[in-house]
């Protein structure tokens, strides 16, 4: 297993250096992100969080190549995103990243079981029936894997979706508040199943506005106006929630 400890050696599995993120709206220019340097260890399992507009899901989808830096450099795996193109961009994710977003992201037209697959069948991998089913069972869905979306709850389809990303078995998981749509039982398994991850060795990143949530993860990462304004490790719910009061003080 690789730790915090491991990174010196390892390398980092995500790492930031100076990055900004600016753009106009209809209010003006916004600077989402105003110099960001932080790496993600491999192996562990970072909680981001801060106040609503501070950056988070901004840092989030340039750390995974789904938006691109106003300036500075994001490195997957050691591998500069600057300069790739989409199609380099979509083999890199493909190949090594996970996603768990709000929007589920879902095909309608496919099964709990063909959207679980879908990652690794656009991979050219093989499919293995077992394996599919074993990745829908520990979110508890194994009896519904021939349900299409529309026939599942919303909290079924997100369980479908964090499925999906532990079948892949991606080297960097991104999570945007997996959670959200979840009764509290069930989003302690999911989180159960997101430190497992890490503890195998691969490296959970997550969207959190829940101190709860991110007191599951080894490191929280404080946003406030896009800059990184603190870190806590290993922290309980209730250090993590007392500093998110101060920050939206």
């Amino acid at each position: 297993m690789t730790t915090l400890h491991d990174q010196t050696t390892t390398g980092p599995a995500v790492a930031l250096a100076g990055v900004t993120r600016s753009y106009r709206s209809s209010s003006g220019d916004v600077r989402a992100l105003r110099g960001v340097t932080h790496a993600f260890p491999t192996g562990t399992f970072t909680a981001i969080m801060g106040p609503s507009g501070s950056g988070k899901s901004t840092l989030l989808q340039l750390a995974a190549g789904l938006d691109s830096p106003s300036s500075g450099h994001v490195r997957v795996g050691g591998v500069a995103l600057t300069g790739l193109d989409q199609t380099a961009l979509t083999e890199l994710r493909r190949a090594t990243m996970g996603f768990v977003f709000q929007s589920y992201n879902l095909l309608d037209a496919l099964t709990a079981y063909d959207n679980v697959a879908l990652p690794a069948r656009l991979a050219g991998a093989r499919i293995e029936r077992a394996k599919v089913l074993d990745a829908l069972d520990r979110v508890g869905l194994r009896d519904l894997a021939g349900r299409r979306p529309a026939e599942l709850s919303g909290g079924q389809q997100q369980r479908v979706a964090v499925a999906r990303a532990l079948h892949s078995r991606p080297r960097v998981l991104f999570a945007d508040e997996p959670t959200g749509a979840l009764d509290r039982a069930t989003g302690r398994t999911v989180l159960d199943l997101l430190r497992d991850a890490a503890a195998s060795g691969q490296t959970v990143v997550m969207v959190t506005h829940d101190p709860l949530a991110a007191s599951y993860a080894d490191e929280v990462l404080f946003l406030a106006d896009g800059l990184v304004v603190g870190r806590l490790y290993e922290a309980d719910a209730g250090v993590i929630a007392a500093t998110m009061s101060e920050l939206e003080r």
